[in-house]
């Protein structure tokens, strides 16, 4: 399973991509998240067809838009993936 967290590199993105980081760990999954910020982020948003940032993205498809720091939302959104190949 991809991980990924994309945004511009503000301050918000960053404090997303550190939820995302604590609720894969809960999760005691193994994948790595990896934050893609600046015009790698911005590149990929666009091929995903996103609107806003930051996104968080599994398997190369939108889990969620926008910012939280709701640790059961963001490990809801990953669940629903766990299960692809």
């Amino acid at each position: 399973m991809k991980i990924q967290v994309l945004g511009s590199g503000c301050k918000t993105c960053a404090k997303f991509n550190n939820a995302v980081c604590q609720a894969v760990q809960e999760m005691g999954l193994k994948e790595k998240v990896e934050y893609l910020t600046g015009a790698e982020g911005t590149s990929k948003l666009i091929e995903l067809g996103a609107m806003s940032s930051p996104v968080l993205a599994v398997n190369d498809k939108i889990a969620m838009v926008g910012f939280t720091a709701d640790l059961e939302k963001i490990k809801q959104s990953i669940n629903k993936f766990t299960d692809e190949k």
